[in-house]
């Protein structure tokens, strides 16, 4: 082992030839609690990595966005810096049902009453024989989608009972049998001027075979989307009368049957796998007879008095609604139920 002056030699030695090609001067850099980098090049670089933000305060209360005011919201947004949102409202809907009917069945005219044939009749007959080609087209698009469909005598039967349900349904009044064998299109005109009404119908027979007399196909929208429509042909005896809310008739007998003869049109939406027939329209041709107006009912207005002790009027005499009620049979004497006159 050598001694430590031999050894601080040595490295004194080593030291001088490392020192011999160094430069003259050396500055020494202090590497101990540096706050900078040494090069200053790269101090716009560390600028751009800070982003300067606001921490927001959690303990300040603030309102929520549907107490603010447009003004408060405007200027809320305007301080964060940012668009204010739009308000997207998607409605979806659902096609169901058609708008109208496609191609109108034109019926004869003078069908269902014992005529002459006429030229025009017999021209219009000609026509409609022409067309029968197009519905047996259309029939071939409706077993596309289903296969097993028949006119005579599934969808005949099917449709003279949809045809029955559909005027008992309106018997009770409620919309959500009505809907089941009516579409959406056609529920507003049935239930129009129902209101407060009371309706018996009976159905008592056929006098002639339900038919089939137009068939039409469409696609709404999409080739996907296909509605079907069919048109058939009632001639039938029913009873019709309408009462109104104070059991008054309006409209029609329970007794006297009427012969109807009526085109109705029969809807369904074929591409959809649950779409059921309902009843879509009623076709009215030009020829047929305008129906008969419903009576309308009001309240008998009472005499104005001016002078009720010059005249020397009672209080039975002053109100002659009351008094004519007391005296009508079977109505009891402690009723104030106005008197109903007919229009």
């Amino acid at each position: 082992m050598l001694p430590p002056s031999v050894t601080m030699l040595q490295c004194q030695t080593l030291c001088a030839r490392l020192m011999k090609n160094a430069p003259a001067f050396i500055t020494p850099i202090q590497k101990r609690n540096i706050q900078k980098h040494w090069d200053p090049k790269w101090k716009p670089f560390r600028t751009k990595k800070v982003i300067k933000m606001d921490i927001p305060d959690y303990h300040k209360k603030e309102k929520e966005l549907s107490q603010m005011t447009p003004e408060e919201m405007r200027s809320k947004y305007k301080e964060l810096g940012i668009q204010p949102p739009r308000v997207w409202r998607e409605r979806y809907f659902y096609i169901s049902a058609s708008s109208d009917v496609f191609e109108p069945y034109v019926p004869p005219e003078g069908d269902g009453k014992v005529s002459s044939i006429n030229s025009a009749n017999a021209k219009q007959k000609l026509e409609l024989l022409k067309k029968k080609t197009t519905s047996w087209r259309n029939v071939k698009k409706i077993r596309e989608f289903e296969p097993e469909f028949e006119l005579y005598p599934e969808f005949i039967d099917l449709a003279q009972d949809l045809y029955i349900k559909s005027y008992e349904s309106l018997l009770s009044n409620d919309k959500d049998i009505i809907i089941q064998y009516v579409t959406e299109r056609a529920l507003p005109e049935v239930l129009s001027n129902l209101k407060n009404k009371t309706i018996h119908w009976k159905y008592i027979k056929s006098i002639e075979p339900p038919r089939v007399a137009h068939v039409r196909c469409a696609e709404i929208l999409s080739k996907e989307n296909q509605f079907a429509q069919i048109t058939v042909r009632f001639h039938s005896q029913q009873t019709l009368a309408i009462y109104d809310r104070f059991g008054r008739l309006m409209h029609g007998s329970e007794i006297l049957a009427k012969d109807v003869l009526e085109y109705v049109v029969f809807e369904k939406h074929i591409c959809n796998q649950y779409g059921t027939w309902r009843v879509h329209d009623k076709i009215i041709p030009d020829w047929m007879p305008p129906p008969t107006p419903l009576a309308r009912t009001f309240v008998k207005p009472s005499p104005v008095v001016e002078d009720e002790e010059e005249e020397g009027l009672t209080q039975a005499e002053a109100t002659p609604d009351v008094a004519v009620i007391k005296n009508e049979p079977g109505v009891s004497s402690g009723g104030g139920t106005p008197q109903l006159a007919t229009a």
